[in-house]
């Protein structure tokens, strides 16, 4: 009986505050600067939420240190409802592998929300390689030694591990550029400063449809519905498959269950609605819109897979 009262007495705050909520603006922090396929995603759902929600939701670009800066925002943050993050599989999981001084734990200090869409990752090829598939790709590299080498958006970016992957996989050898952004890694390989560059579908798109620039194949397991044409790496290597990439919605941990399920509710609802998945298939992003549960697992299950190629791959912390 006493059990029981407590438990009741301990409930109304967080049954008041769902009742409550939300009652002023909400505050949606991307870790990266204006512009990109993060922000993208971020005002577009922000919108269609808000008018869910009956507030406004402000976004709010906290780039820094990887990424790290915003999303340790959010994790310090009061589990109230009016504080979310939009993250990447870079912040809630690479950084755990990759800094020595990272500030939150991806796991432990935040609400799984959604992951709202995915963001496909792809190896282009500069014109002047003869190859069609990345078994073409490990053919010419092998024949050709020391010429081999991909760009990335960065070290220890999802695009730098795909790198390193179909080295493991292959057994050939490719040397790794490390560029700051994918813009500049898709510029020199247009210019042929670079035989090959792994970034994301929506940088590579507009290129690939203009003739600039040639697919190779996607490191997920599955092709996708806007190029179907466009093969999986590991159609052609076996063996080869990345994680999906996905931006996904976060809140602090202990964000009260009812504010949580509404949040999964509206922003699935959001991206699923037809204009809004219209727009982000366009610009290269697939809707995806799992559980929460889903996405805690994913994020989880991420670490793993990219712990084994970091640690495969010799890869230390910074």
């Amino acid at each position: 009986m006493i059990r029981t009262l407590l438990a009741a007495v301990l409930a109304v705050p967080i049954i008041s505050l769902a009742q409550a909520w939300p009652s002023k603006p909400i505050r949606l922090v991307v870790p990266y600067p204006p512009g990109g396929s993060t922000d993208l995603l971020a005002r577009t759902i922000g919108v269609k939420v808000g008018e869910a929600l009956g507030q406004q939701i402000i976004v709010d670009n906290r780039a820094g240190a990887g990424g790290m800066l915003g999303s340790d925002i959010v994790a310090r943050s009061v589990p109230d409802g009016y504080t979310l993050l939009l993250g990447t599989g870079a912040t809630h999981g690479l950084t755990l592998l990759l800094s020595k001084t990272i500030p939150y734990d991806p796991v432990k200090d935040f609400t799984a929300i959604t992951a709202a869409v995915e963001v496909p990752i792809i190896l282009c090829v500069n014109l002047t390689i003869p190859v069609a598939t990345a078994k073409d790709l490990v053919e010419w590299g092998r024949k050709n030694p020391g010429k081999l080498a991909y760009g990335s958006s960065g070290t220890g970016s999802p695009h730098h591990l795909s790198g390193e992957l179909l080295k493991q996989i292959s057994g050939i050898d490719m040397v790794h550029v490390p560029y700051k952004g994918a813009a500049p890694a898709v510029q020199d390989l247009i210019g042929s400063q670079i035989p090959a560059v792994f970034t994301t579908l929506s940088t590579a798109l507009p290129h690939i449809k203009a003739g600039k620039i040639r697919a190779v194949g996607f490191v997920e397991a599955k092709r996708q519905q806007s190029v179907p044409e466009i093969p999986t790496i590991g159609e052609s290597v076996p063996g080869y498959v990345m994680p999906a990439s996905w931006l996904g919605f976060f809140g602090p941990a202990g964000l009260p269950d009812a504010i949580l399920k509404r949040y999964n509710t509206e922003i699935v609802k959001a991206v699923q609605s037809p204009d809004v998945r219209a727009k982000l298939e366009a610009a290269g992003m697939p809707v995806v819109g799992t559980s929460s549960d889903e996405f805690a697992r994913m994020v989880k299950d991420d670490i793993e897979t990219f712990r084994r190629i970091v640690t495969a791959a010799g890869i230390k912390p910074e």
